[in-house]
């Protein structure tokens, strides 16, 4: 039953085949079998990598057994039409073109594998990769925001600046009218005379204007902060809102992607293995010599093929018989008198026909 499943997947005429030794349906068997295992490891391979797109079993599942089995019906196709032929080179050839579609076919089956694969090392190479785009990501919004800050902490310093500088011509003023007081400054007497006076007003308004600067600035200090807290926190939740796409940057091309940036050499050998096995069967007819099932696969060919050029030559030559007597006959008939008088009475009236129709249309018209 398994026998005659795998010469099934080989393409091979069963009813041939039956009549063949058992060598020579086992090298069939043994080509489908190859046919079958890779259709196998087609589905297994695309339905990994459908995984990875959709993140859906189902679907992966479904849309890998379609490619498994379009894997299976082109290996059919491309081992069943391949011929033996009498020379190695016309053999060759005639399977380039297979030979092309099989290397394609490997690529395919055997990158999914790849990187189910090197699953572990990819993770770690894609890691490094949402490292660095992490970072990267910070430093692109933070030039969206930094210049806003800088604006108001800059403006901060001012406010506060400000007050400082008032603060120093208030202790300044404080500093002069005590001076005058004791005696130490200004007019140098000992006591609280007119000048002191002046001088203690002056301290007094600057003093009651430092005050009010202080309000003010605390004020505008107050809603500068707020700004900044805001663009602050506008800042952390663009990093939080924008962090799942890094996150989630492990589809299918970012994997391929991390693949490549791995060594070369384990990943060239896997995809020889595939290339082999997606090659064998051609390989295996192109130099396997003409077996039996060939002989009579080529027999039944050039039976039919004979039939029909016997079917086509005695239609052509039935075809020229025909005209022949057609030639023949008509011929004959250009002699008959009968046949002559009444083409001419019918030829008569037909023209007489014509020109009552005529007349009635110029009459019309004039």
């Amino acid at each position: 039953m398994l026998k005659r499943f795998f010469i099934l997947c080989s393409g091979a005429d069963a009813d041939i085949l039956d009549s063949c030794s058992s060598g020579e349906q086992n090298k069939y068997a043994g080509i489908g079998a190859t046919v079958f295992f890779t259709a196998v490891m087609a589905f297994v391979a695309a339905s990994y990598a459908l995984y990875t797109v959709f993140d859906n079993y189902f679907g992966a599942v479904f849309f890998g057994l379609v490619w498994g089995l379009l894997i299976f019906n082109l290996d059919r196709f491309i081992v069943s039409t391949i011929r033996k032929k009498e020379s190695f080179l016309d053999e060759f050839l005639q399977a380039s073109p297979r030979l092309i579609l099989a290397i394609i076919i490997a690529v395919v089956i055997s990158k999914p594998l790849e990187l189910k694969i090197f699953e572990k090392e990819i993770d770690r190479v894609l890691l490094e990769q949402k490292n660095d785009l992490t970072l990267a990501n910070k430093e692109q919004i933070a030039i969206q925001y930094t210049p806003a800050i800088a604006a108001i902490d800059a403006e901060i310093n001012s406010l506060k600046e400000e007050v400082s500088t008032k603060e120093t011509e208030v202790n300044n003023l404080y500093e002069t009218y005590i001076a005058e007081a004791e005696g130490r400054k200004g007019t140098e007497r000992i006591g609280k005379g007119p000048v002191y006076k002046e001088k203690r007003e002056k301290h007094d308004a600057a003093l009651a204007a430092l005050v009010t600067l202080k309000k003010t600035n605390n004020d505008k200090i107050i809603g500068l902060e707020t700004q900044k807290n805001e663009l602050a926190l506008a800042y952390e939740n663009q990093i939080v809102n924008s962090q799942p796409i890094i996150d989630n940057f492990d589809g299918l091309m970012a994997r391929v992607t991390a693949l490549n940036e791995l060594p070369w050499l384990p990943s060239f050998f896997i995809f020889l293995l595939f290339l082999a096995i997606e090659t064998s069967p051609i390989f295996a007819k192109l130099l396997s010599p003409k077996g039996e099932y060939d002989f009579k696969l080529e027999d039944i060919e050039g039976e039919v093929k004979t039939w029909v050029t016997q079917k086509e030559s005695q239609r052509r030559i039935v075809l020229d018989t025909d005209h022949t007597i057609n030639d023949r006959v008509y011929s004959d008939l250009t002699e008959e008198e009968e046949l002559y008088a009444y083409k001419k009475k019918i030829a008569r009236e037909m023209m007489k026909k014509q020109q009552d129709a005529f007349y009635k249309r110029q009459t019309g018209i004039l």
